[in-house]
């Protein structure tokens, strides 16, 4: 049952029992319902900040103003410098992430963390080099394609266990609601900062990329000759024939004639992010063509990336503005 305890908050005493008043009660927290304790600090806080109400009010004015500015500053900054912006949000959405995590000792976080860094870099120095290699863009079309399919799929069981857990479906497996919600919730934000991160990542390597790819060229001039067997993109032999099924990778014509793997295209359609054929420069629809996670996603989809985007890279940059205002003002 629970026990009794008083608070006193301004002279005046609350009995948070069954009615029982002691002159001075002694009270030991650790014997204490977890609900009780709340109660407790509750009381306590009111106590400490009663009178506090004006100054309350500040702290509140000082974030709205402080977030309107900030989201116009960041609106205009992306209008009228993208890439920069781009390149600091995504390297505000990889390391803000780590500090938390390991003030907060969340080693599996650091561990999915450390392997994607790891493997993304990898890629990302291997898109980078010049002259490119002619396998780089079917690594980089295999890897991002990879990693958005597990952070999809990580991010659909987490929500459905979510749904599930609403619903009540956790006590039929006897788990708790609030362990099953835990477990849901991760799986969703995995889901989704990977997922976010990984097609982030894509974009910068097609940046690098799209200039520099096979028999390609800005000026739309073809730098080699193009034999009917060869892929424009990798340079190699083309060995299974366009109406054939291939083991591996099948071969696709363009409709420009101009033949390539199916990976080679592929990551074409990604790292170059043009409706051109990679060796003729002629217009080819290639989002007819092929399905390409990353060209028409969802536009809830789109916009919740962008949420997530702000709420990782931005939120605590904005927060830790807003709390270094109140400090120099003196309302912390």
């Amino acid at each position: 049952m629970a026990g009794v305890f008083e608070v006193e908050v301004d002279g005046v005493e609350h009995d948070h029992g069954h009615g029982q008043h002691d002159e001075s009660p002694e009270i030991d927290i650790s014997q204490l319902s977890p609900e009780e304790r709340w109660r407790l600090e509750h009381a306590r806080m009111h106590a400490r900040h009663k009178g506090h109400e004006a100054m309350h009010a500040e702290m509140v004015l000082i974030l709205i103003v402080t977030l309107v500015i900030a989201q116009l500053l960041l609106v205009q900054w992306k209008q009228r410098h993208p890439k920069s912006y781009n390149m600091v949000t995504l390297f505000q959405m990889w390391v803000v992430p780590l500090y938390f995590t390991t003030k907060l000792h969340w080693w599996r976080f650091l561990v999915t963390w450390f392997i994607f860094s790891v493997v993304t870099a990898f890629v990302t120095f291997r898109a980078t080099r010049k002259p490119l290699e002619c396998t780089t863009p079917r690594l980089v079309y295999k890897w991002f394609l990879l990693l958005y399919k597990i952070s999809y799929t990580t991010g659909i069981v987490g929500y459905a266990v979510v749904m599930l857990t609403l619903f009540g479906i956790n006590l039929i497996f006897r788990i708790k609601p609030e362990d099953a919600m835990d477990f849901g919730v991760s799986l969703l934000f995995y889901g989704l900062y990977y997922g976010v991160l990984g097609r982030d990542f894509a974009e910068m390597c097609a940046d690098f990329m799209a200039s520099t790819i096979g028999y390609y060229s800005a000026s739309g001039m073809p730098t080699k000759h193009l034999s009917d067997s060869i892929c424009a993109v990798c340079g190699q032999p083309i060995l299974v024939d366009v109406s054939e099924e291939g083991i591996i990778e099948n071969t696709y014509r363009l409709t420009c004639n101009h033949v390539f793997h199916e990976f080679c295209i592929r990551g074409w359609c990604i790292v170059g992010k043009k409706q051109t054929c990679p060796y003729c420069k002629e217009k080819v629809d290639l989002k007819r063509m092929f399905s390409n996670p990353w060209e028409r996603p969802h536009v809830m989809y789109g916009q919740l990336l962008d949420w997530l985007r702000y709420l990782v890279a931005w939120q605590p940059v904005i927060i830790g503005l807003v709390q270094g205002i109140n400090y120099i003002l003196g309302l912390e």
